[in-house]
């Protein structure tokens, strides 16, 4: 990867990593609590971490990304240079200054890599789409004003009215 850089390396093509808006930093960091707090007071071994945050989606150091949010649990894929793996649960807040990379490039290769559970948030459309790739990709949409359930997550219900309260 550049040196000083971010940037995502996904089907052999470099893409530089924007300056995040503070709408989309403040979703990261409101859901990253929430997921956090959730696992925290079960006593779940899942780690949370926003980005910046490497994920070497494959392990074969042929794809990284850095997704807004990686749920971890299985801690044998972390190391120091981030996730050796796809990680369980990964949620991307969407940016307007690619969309597509979200909704499809992405979407593609989270599920191809084993990622469980991906969730696009999307500030732009007030919406949430929730992909359960243990169910053959079920995708569930939700309106920002929903609840929103966690696929893999038993009782792990996200208020998103909540979430972008004071926006």
């Amino acid at each position: 990867m550049p040196e000083g850089e971010r940037a995502e390396l996904i089907d052999g093509e470099l893409w530089a990593l924007a300056v995040p808006s503070r709408t989309h930093q403040e979703i990261v960091m409101k859901l990253s609590r929430t997921i956090d707090t959730y696992i925290d007071d079960r006593g779940g071994a899942c780690k949370v971490y926003p980005a910046p945050f490497a994920v070497n989606l494959f392990g074969d150091d042929s794809a990284f990304v850095e997704p807004d949010i990686s749920v971890v649990c299985d801690r044998g894929k972390l190391t120091d240079r981030g996730c050796e793996g796809a990680p369980d649960m990964i949620v991307e807040v969407v940016s307007p200054s690619n969309p597509e990379m979200d909704y499809v490039s992405k979407l593609h290769f989270y599920r191809e890599a084993g990622v469980c559970e991906y969730w696009i948030c999307d500030p732009m459309k007030e919406r949430t789409l929730v992909y359960d790739f243990g169910t053959e990709g079920v995708m569930s949409m939700y309106a920002f004003t929903a609840s929103v359930p966690s696929a893999i997550f038993p009782g792990l219900v996200v208020n998103f009215s909540q979430i972008i309260a004071g926006m």
